[in-house]
């Protein structure tokens, strides 16, 4: 396996690592882009075709919207969404689930909180995807008015959902509380992001507002937004999740390695020469082929980040 990682990571690449480790298989790549020829220019289809060549998967974590689809797009290995800006995690979305599932027993009719960066957390935005296939889902959004659920996330709830302005009014009313963390990298403005960082903080007071089996969950790193003293509180499932993540990973990259040619996904159908303006989208930076699809509700949509065309 290869791992590509374009962005800072611990969790992923190392839980990745162990994954493939455990499963007999080697592991190259590189960790820090810059240690790459990506710091000369080299683009991501480049990049791929080349590593295509020594590997038989890849994980790739972008700084860009879209990064592992373009990749996609020119390998001839599985290609492994690590994360790709502010747009979706799946691996951690599924690492979610399986903790959700180990924790709580079931996925319906559960009340998600969800808590810190809603509008760039790609954790939180996949996190919603997998969460609405399931009958009676709710959601508690808890997060600064500058970091709310952007708008074209807000209608897959489907007014399934209530927005609060602190924490204390959330606690008594959730099953899963996810915390996130306010991302610097995100910012443009870092006067903008030190207004906000300390936005929402759990510590134990507000733990004891919280039903008996709530459990909470955190994609991790955290910077100060969970206290130490919540660490010991059974309902502080955080840790746990890291390890389901390896877990999670391993059956990936098994299942990822056993396709075969019959097995794969028919081509879908795609609108060829439709630009995006999404500034965090791959496609704005790259030369990569400038297409969009239509999703199940008419909205055309980029291919790359899924932003609204």
């Amino acid at each position: 396996m290869a791992t590509l990682i374009y962005e800072p990571s611990t969790r992923t690449r190392l839980s990745f690592t162990a994954a493939m480790m455990e499963l007999g298989g080697d592991v190259l790549g590189f960790s820090d882009a810059r240690s790459s020829s990506v710091s000369k220019g080299e683009t991501v289809a480049d990049t791929i075709r080349v590593v295509s060549s020594f590997a038989d998967i890849v994980a790739m974590r972008h700084y860009k919207e879209g990064g592992p689809r373009v990749a996609s797009e020119y390998s001839r290995i599985p290609i492994i969404n690590a994360g790709d800006g502010g747009h979706s995690h799946p691996t951690q979305t599924m690492t979610d689930l399986l903790t959700i599932r180990r924790e709580i027993g079931r996925f319906d009719h559960l009340t998600i909180g969800l808590c810190g960066d809603l509008k760039y957390g790609r954790t939180v935005h996949s996190l919603i995807k997998a969460m609405n296939r399931y009958e009676g889902t709710r959601y508690v959004l808890i997060s600064p008015e500058e970091l709310r659920l952007p708008d074209y996330m807000k209608q897959e709830l489907h007014d399934n959902f209530i927005e609060v302005k602190t924490l204390e009014e959330a606690m008594p009313m959730v099953d899963v509380l996810y915390m996130t963390r306010v991302q610097q990298e995100r910012f443009a403005d870092q006067a903008e992001y030190e207004r906000l960082k300390d936005s929402f903080i759990l510590d134990e007071e507000k733990m004891s507002l919280a039903k008996k089996d709530m459990i909470v969950l955190h994609p991790l790193p955290r910077v100060n937004e969970i206290t130490v003293g919540v660490d010991n509180d059974p309902r502080a499932a955080y840790f746990r999740q890291v390890e389901n993540g390896k877990f999670v990973r391993k059956a990936i990259i098994y299942t990822l390695l056993q396709w075969t040619e019959e097995q794969q996904h028919k081509p879908e159908t795609f609108i060829t020469g439709q630009l995006c303006h999404n500034d965090r989208c791959i496609s704005v930076t790259e030369p990569v082929e400038k297409k969009a699809y239509v999703d199940k509700e008419g909205v055309t949509r980029c291919f790359y980040c899924d932003h609204a065309l």
